[in-house]
């Protein structure tokens, strides 16, 4: 798989570890930046992430700030991202099953290093189901389109 890997400077560290994780899980990364622990502004990153995600030149992104919310509420401004914030294994692995999400937000600040390991790779082994989930997947698009007013229909 290939992932689409950014954080600014609170994230830096971690997003390096993150790296090493994933290319011993045998994943292809394209390291968007920062590339170092200078100050820089998350949503520039966040964008990158998102931009390589939706463009489906990347599989998945994962993104890392100080609290994570940050980049998350950055990526979800790009149509056709669904990025999830998560601080338990459950909450990773079901952003995939039912939300079809497809970049993770972590916060370096508020998340340590072997939870975080925990949470890209509940992440990573899950995937969408489908089903039932579809059908609130397509109302969420509705929502990003402007056509929200058809989500009840």
């Amino acid at each position: 798989m290939k992932i689409a890997i950014g954080a600014d400077h609170a994230g830096f560290a971690a997003k390096e570890e993150v790296m090493g994780w994933l290319r011993d899980w045998g994943h292809e990364v394209d390291d968007l930046g920062t590339h170092g622990p200078d100050p820089v502004d998350y949503p520039l990153y966040a964008a990158r992430v998102a931009a390589q995600v939706a463009g489906r030149r990347d599989d998945l992104g994962i993104l890392v700030c100080g609290s994570g919310i940050g980049v998350c509420i950055a990526a979800n401004k790009v149509p056709g991202i669904r990025a999830a914030y998560a601080t338990d294994t459950y909450s990773a692995k079901m952003a995939r099953a039912h939300n079809d999400a497809n970049v993770l937000c972590l916060g370096a600040r508020v998340t340590g290093p072997e939870l975080m390991k925990e949470l890209v790779s509940a992440f990573l082994a899950s995937s969408f189901e489908g089903g039932r989930h579809q059908r609130r997947i397509e109302q969420i698009e509705k929502i990003e389109k402007g056509t929200w007013e058809e989500v009840g229909r």
